[in-house]
């Protein structure tokens, strides 16, 4: 039975989407559930399985084409196909055979054409085929190769310096994520009055608390206390205090935000993404490590949804876990602020007159200055560095 694959439903926001990796080839036998293959949007990567054990026929559609939602992008064969069914070991065994066979059984007339065109020698071209065959592909790029080595032998001949290691280049096409990242970076620089104001923060206090009730907070609510929780929460309280940083322009409007959704940028193997931790100031720092963990990993497998990208007022980056000790982070756009952390460093400190060393953090806020001006920000930035000094004031809400 004939079925055919299509592209999921892509969200409404989502116009297209990209064949980012199929995961198995033409007549490989697959399970129900099996992932086939990865479908990119410029947000999530979208997984389609198989409706049914069996194999795919043909390929409608290859890595890095571009396709619509409800678009057939395969054939499929549910069930064992007669003559069709080869065990992996077979196939392996089958592979150096049929990579070496040049009959005609092994090779198609046209690239057996193609070979004698060229009067090349069948056994040292490596087939990328089913089972090891040679394509006319392969042919091509043997031919390409081997018109390359003389030029380029030639041209390394006069060279005056012998130059040791490997030169070569890489060419890949950007990600549709990847490429959504650089286009929101360079709209941000371009469309707003972007500016960046610093201050630093004495982590002790915060790092005396987790050093005290570390053991007792993980083992209370199964999971360890980390910054980040008081770094949303001192977020979330300046942002009561200051609505203009918790708004945002539309059009000839500002548009002032009553709730607090907060982003957080996660890296991931796929890019820089920020999912968002919605209602934070109904959240305890138990609740926004658990959901900080959750993005994360969910972040790493590469199973965000939709639905934890959309929306946020404001973004917390935290270049610190890479090592760096002060940035400019750029604007989330629509958003109209961003609070960047950094490295936690031991630095000498004047105190009361005396010089003490104290683990010392530098913040930086960037925002756009069209909504917020210096004495927002300053304020703002300000408060953050007073709720993080003095972690108490975070209970009592002073």
């Amino acid at each position: 039975m004939s079925i055919e694959i299509k592209v999921p439903v892509l969200p409404e926001s989502v116009a297209d989407a990209t064949i980012a990796t199929w995961h198995v080839k033409p007549g490989e036998a697959v399970s129900r559930d099996q992932n086939l293959v990865d479908i990119e949007t410029d947000k999530v990567v979208l997984e389609v399985v198989a409706p049914e054990d069996g194999h795919i026929a043909e390929f409608l559609a290859q890595e890095g084409d571009t396709v619509l939602a409800e678009q057939v992008i395969a054939q499929f064969v549910a069930g064992a196909v007669a003559g069709q069914e080869v065990t992996k070991a077979e196939a392996e065994a089958a592979a150096p055979a049929a990579a070496s066979d040049d009959s005609n059984d092994a090779l198609s007339p046209s690239v057996r054409r193609l070979i004698a065109e060229h009067n090349l020698d069948a056994s040292k071209i490596k087939g990328t085929g089913v089972g090891g065959r040679i394509t006319k592909e392969d042919v091509d790029a043997f031919v390409k190769n081997a018109a390359k080595a003389p030029a380029a032998a030639k041209a390394a001949a006069p060279a005056p310096v012998a130059l040791s290691g490997d030169r070569s280049d890489k060419r890949v096409p950007m990600t549709r994520l990847r490429k959504t990242i650089a286009s929101r970076l360079l709209e941000a620089k371009n469309s707003t009055a972007m500016l960046t104001t610093f201050n630093e923060v004495n982590m002790k206090p915060i790092m005396d608390i987790r050093k005290q009730y570390q053991d007792i907070f993980e083992k209370k609510h199964g999971i360890r206390l980390g910054f980040m929780s008081f770094y949303v929460k001192a977020v979330t309280e300046a942002l009561k205090r200051f609505p203009e940083v918790n708004a945002a322009i539309d059009g000839d409007d500002i548009v002032y935000h009553n709730y607090f959704d907060v982003s957080i940028a996660v890296s991931t193997p796929r890019g820089l993404v920020t999912p968002v931790l919605r209602d934070t100031d109904t959240m305890s720092l138990a609740d926004i490590e658990k959901a900080v963990r959750d993005l994360a990993i969910k972040g790493r497998d590469g199973k965000l949804t939709v639905e934890d990208m959309t929306g946020g007022n404001f973004t917390v980056t935290n270049g610190g876990v890479f090592g760096s000790l002060m940035s400019t982070p750029i604007l989330n756009l629509p958003q109209s602020a961003i609070l960047g952390m950094h490295a936690i460093k031991d630095r000498p400190m004047a105190v009361n007159g005396q010089v003490e060393i104290l683990p010392m953090m530098y913040l930086a806020l960037s925002y756009d200055h069209r909504i917020i001006d210096g004495r927002e920000s300053v304020g703002f930035l300000v408060t953050i560095k007073e709720f993080l000094e003095d972690p108490t004031r975070l209970l009592l809400d002073i």
